[in-house]
C-alpha cells in the first residue's frame, strides 16, 4: 500500500491539481494562483491564494500550502517534497521554500517582473543561504498563464466600467447644478 498513487514524475499531473486550485481561487475573485505540494507521490497540501478573504498579506497559495504540508507531516522541514505552483513564486514565498527545505519547485507561468525562482531573481538557488531547491519552469505554461491573464483582463473591465459609471455620475451631478 506504499506504492505512489501515480507517477512520481508525472510534473503534468500535480500541475493540474495547481490548476484546480487556482480556478477555486479565480471564482473567489482571488488572484488564481494554485499551490499543491507532494511527497512520495502523493498530494499532502492543497491551497489557494487567499489574500483577499483573509485581509493577510502573507496568504499566497504556496505559503498556505506550506503550512498545511508541515501539519501534515508534523515538521517544519519539508524534505523530499515538491511543491508545484501556478505562478512562479514571489521573493516572500520563495524565501519560504527554502527554510521549509523543499527538495523541488516547479511552476507553471513565469514572473520576469517579480518572480523569485529565476524570473526577476533567483532566491532558491542564492549561491549564500543554507539551501538550495531544484526549478522546473515552464509546466502548463500556457494554461497558467491564461488564468492569470483572464482574471486580469476581467479585473481592469470591471474598473473601467466602474470609471465610467462614476464619470457619468458625476457629469449628470454637474448638469444638475448648472440648471
Amino acid at each position: 500500500m506504499n506504492e505512489p498513487v501515480i507517477d512520481l514524475h508525472s510534473d503534468d499531473y500535480f500541475m493540474r491539481e495547481a490548476l484546480r486550485q487556482a480556478a477555486r481561487a479565480y471564482e473567489a475573485g482571488e488572484v488564481p494562483v494554485g499551490a499543491v505540494i507532494a511527497r512520495e507521490g502523493r498530494i499532502i497540501a492543497r491551497a489557494f491564494n487567499q489574500v483577499e478573504r483573509l485581509k493577510d498579506a502573507t496568504a499566497h497559495a504556496e505559503m498556505l500550502a506550506l503550512t498545511q504540508a508541515e501539519e501534515t507531516i508534523g515538521d517544519w522541514r519539508l524534505t523530499g517534497c515538491t511543491l508545484y505552483v501556478t505562478k512562479e513564486p514571489c521573493p516572500m514565498c520563495a524565501g519560504a521554500m527554502v527554510h521549509t527545505r523543499l527538495a523541488r519547485v516547479v511552476f507553471g507561468a513565469s514572473d520576469p517582473k517579480g518572480g523569485a525562482a529565476g524570473g526577476a531573481m533567483n532566491l532558491l538557488q542564492f549561491p549564500t543561504l543554507n539551501h538550495h531547491c531544484q526549478i522546473t519552469g515552464g509546466v502548463r505554461e500556457k494554461e497558467c498563464c491564461a488564468l492569470l491573464k483572464n482574471f486580469f483582463a476581467e479585473q481592469r473591465a470591471t474598473e473601467n466600467q466602474e470609471k465610467k459609471i462614476r464619470n457619468s455620475s458625476e457629469n449628470t451631478e454637474n448638469v444638475s447644478e448648472k440648471s
